[in-house]
């Protein structure tokens, strides 16, 4: 069994990104932004000579700037900066960054254009209905295309498109998604709940891992009244609402109705936890974390693992592996035609285990079954079923609809059944087995290949022998390969079969 104290590196870390903020902050304070307003017809070439960041457009206060960011090393995107602390609250392109080179450009006719004209290449666009005269940047950091004369008249805003955070008194919609830099984290709104969610990738079922419903307390949320949306309020709080008024919930930091005078924002962040903090002139303060146990997040242990809770929480594979745990999986058990998974065949392997429970079963629907055996088969004839969790008292059979994550350790009463993908057409299209046949001819001609290579060695150590034996009868020795260096490549070429044998079906 494989045991692991999860990492703790949150000191370094903050210290780390203190470092890092500090030195983009020097870069970006050199290089001041002029330009308070865009009129059709701008155009602002990518400047590579920039270290960070190329400021093109800023609020009227100056703290809130629009500009090329770097991305790494070689990417860029479009990002509006807070300066004081260099964190950018909104990004363009978060997912696919465009090349940090010269030939890029920003432009303005009606649509704010992201392009490469050299190559003809559109990285971005706001893609509004081109009827905006000017672009601007408010003092609340939303960057805005307006119609002059109709301030009122917002034909785009990036309000509507958050990328990571939002920010104090910005409106997240249900058509809205908070996705983290690295695109594995979300949170979005249901009917009457803000959620926490696994992005596995295309084909895959997000899984849920928070759920917070609204109280209801000061408002109700009405069936068919129209979708709910939040927003932090300048009192230190997450409220939810159907319509202005009183909050159909309100999730209150820790400085809630403490009059603090500070500018908030609420971040999914990389570690797969959200969390608010507010500005204090000097350095981002936290104020609320939505996920203090660490066996609820999915990053303490990651995929097809236990997580056991502790003081300091342990890490256990589910197959026992000593090697590293199974890698995530993505997509489903269909196929092309949709048709049922096959079991231990070209599909899936099946593994099992006692003691294992969800750390999310609260937020995922359950049958009741009247034994293991049925809800495990129920599972393995349903394409779309990764696993399923069964308790022997309650008689609850969990069905988890995306790739294995968020194990705990359970009581004995609890029976886990998992599918793992076999290497064989995991997509359906077919491609996989021949990928697989062309791996095991790849695997036989290099056997094949071994077996020749020894043999030509045998041949050639047989004849260095047979001179030396023919100089031992002249009196001399001749120099050359002597027959130890033959038998270490036999056992070379063997090795190479007994790998070949790791390419087999189970």
């Amino acid at each position: 069994m494989k045991i692991c104290n999860s990492k703790q590196q949150q000191p370094a870390a903050i210290l780390f990104l203190s470092l890092v903020c500090l030195v983009v902050a020097t870069a970006i304070a050199a290089d001041q932004p002029a330009t308070k307003e865009i009129q059709r017809g701008f155009s602002a070439k990518h400047d590579d000579s920039y270290s960070l960041f190329q400021s093109l457009l800023s609020d009227p206060t100056g703290v809130f700037v629009l500009g090329f960011l770097r991305i790494d090393s070689n990417l860029l995107d479009l990002a509006v900066i807070h300066m004081p602390s260099s964190f950018p609250l909104w990004r363009a392109m978060p997912a696919n960054p465009a090349p940090w080179t010269g030939s890029i450009s920003l432009s303005f006719d009606g649509n704010l254009v992201l392009s490469d004209q050299k190559k003809g290449t559109v990285f971005w666009s706001t893609a509004s209905d081109g009827t905006g005269d000017r672009v601007v940047l408010l003092n609340s950091s939303n960057l805005q295309i307006q119609k002059t004369g109709t301030p009122d008249s917002i034909p785009w805003q990036s309000f509507d498109f958050p990328s990571n955070t939002i920010v104090e008194n910005q409106n997240f919609t249900s058509h809205s998604k908070l996705l983290s830099t690295n695109q594995q984290f979300s949170m979005s709104l249901g009917a009457n709940y803000f959620g926490l969610y696994i992005e596995f990738g295309k084909g895959s079922k997000s899984g849920i891992y928070l759920k917070h419903t609204a109280l209801e307390a000061k408002a109700q949320i009405v069936p068919d009244g129209g979708p709910i949306y939040a927003r932090i309020g300048s009192d230190g709080f997450l409220g939810m609402y159907q319509k202005e008024g009183p909050p159909a919930d309100v999730l209150s930091f820790d400085t809630f109705n403490r009059n603090y005078d500070v500018f908030y924002r609420m971040t999914m962040e990389d570690d797969a936890n959200l969390r608010a903090y507010y500005w204090n002139n000097t350095a981002w303060i936290l104020d609320y974390t939505a996920i203090t146990e660490p066996c609820s997040l999915p990053t303490t242990c990651g995929s097809y693992s236990i997580c056991r809770s502790q003081e300091q929480p342990q890490c256990m594979c589910l197959d026992n592996g000593t090697n590293g745990c199974l890698p995530a999986g993505n997509g489903d058990f269909c196929g092309a035609s949709g048709v049922k998974s096959i079991v231990n065949g070209d599909r899936f392997r099946v593994l099992t285990r006692q003691g294992v429970d969800l750390a999310n079963k609260d937020f995922i629907n359950y049958t009741k079954m009247a034994s293991l055996e049925e809800c495990h088969s129920t599972c393995e004839k349903n394409c779309t079923c990764w696993g399923a969790i069964y308790s022997n008292t309650t008689r609850n059979c969990y069905m988890m609809d995306y790739p294995i994550e968020i194990l705990v350790e359970g009581d004995d009463s609890k029976f886990g059944y998992f599918k793992l993908k076999a290497a064989v057409d995991e997509d359906g299209d077919g491609n996989d087995k021949k990928k697989s046949e062309e791996d095991k001819l790849k695997v036989a001609l290099l056997v094949v290949g071994c077996g020749i290579l020894a043999a030509a060695a045998g041949f050639g150590a047989y004849q260095i022998w047979e001179r030396r034996r023919r100089g031992r009868r002249g009196g001399s020795m001749e120099e050359g390969l002597a027959p130890g260096p033959y038998k270490d490549l036999a056992a070379s070429s063997f090795k190479s079969i007994e790998l070949s044998d790791s390419f087999r079906k189970p």
